[in-house]
C-alpha cells in the first residue's frame, strides 16, 4: 500500500508543478485577486476529476479521438476567453487591486471548468494514472485508495503552494505584478490557440 501512495504522491506532485494551462491560470488570477481569494482553486481537481475518472475506468477506458478533438478546442476556447478577461484587467487596471471584485467562488468554478474541458486529465487518467491505479484496486481495493490519496494529497498542496508563492511576489509592487501577469496571459493564449489548432489539424 505505502509504494502505491508514493506512485500516487510523485505523480500528483509532477502533474501540478509541470507548466501548462492550469498552473498559467491560477498564477493570473492569483497576481489580480491575492493568493486568499485564490487558494480554493487548488481544489479544482478533486471537483472536476471525479466524474473524469468514472468515465475513463468505466465506459471509455481509452479517450476515442472525437472526444480529444472536441476537448481541445473547447478547452482552448474557454483558455482564450479566461486570457481575454485577465488581459481586461492588465490593460486597463494595471497596478490597481482587483481582488474585491473578484469572487473565490467564481475562481474555483472557472478552475473546476477549465480542467473539465481540458483532455489532459482524460488522457492522463487513460493512459498514466488509471492503469495504476486499476492494478491496484484489482490486488487490494486499499492499493487504489492509497493511490488516489497520495495523488491529490500531493496535487492540491502543490498548486495550493504556486498561489501562495506568485501571492506573496505581488509585494515586490505593481510594476512586477503587471510583468508576471502579462506573462502569464501571453502563456494562457499560447495554450489557447495550440489547444485549438490540435482540435483541428492535430
Amino acid at each position: 500500500m505505502i509504494a502505491y501512495l508514493l506512485q500516487g504522491a510523485g505523480l500528483g506532485f509532477m502533474g501540478a508543478s509541470q507548466p501548462g494551462p492550469f498552473q498559467a491560470f491560477i498564477i493570473a488570477q492569483t497576481l489580480q485577486a491575492g493568493w486568499r481569494r485564490t487558494l480554493r482553486a487548488a481544489l479544482a481537481p478533486l471537483l472536476s476529476d471525479a466524474p473524469i475518472i468514472l468515465l475513463v475506468m468505466l465506459l471509455l477506458r481509452q479517450v476515442p479521438l472525437f472526444l480529444q478533438r472536441s476537448l481541445y478546442i473547447a478547452g482552448g476556447l474557454f483558455l482564450l476567453f479566461l486570457a481575454w478577461r485577465s488581459w481586461y484587467n492588465w490593460r486597463f487596471h494595471p497596478g490597481e487591486d482587483t481582488s474585491a471584485a473578484v469572487n473565490s467562488d467564481n475562481t474555483l468554478l472557472k478552475a473546476v471548468t477549465m480542467n473539465f474541458l481540458s483532455p489532459g486529465p482524460y488522457i492522463y487518467w487513460s493512459l498514466v494514472a488509471g492503469p495504476i491505479f486499476l492494478t491496484g484496486w484489482r490486488e487490494d481495493p486499499a492499493n487504489g485508495i492509497a493511490f488516489i490519496t497520495g495523488f491529490y494529497l500531493l496535487m492540491v498542496a502543490t498548486l495550493a503552494a504556486i498561489i501562495v508563492t506568485f501571492g506573496l511576489s505581488r509585494k515586490f509592487g505593481p510594476r512586477v505584478t503587471h510583468i508576471i501577469l502579462g506573462v502569464s496571459i501571453l502563456t494562457m493564449i499560447s495554450f489557447g490557440g495550440y489547444h485549438i489548432w490540435l482540435g483541428i489539424c492535430g
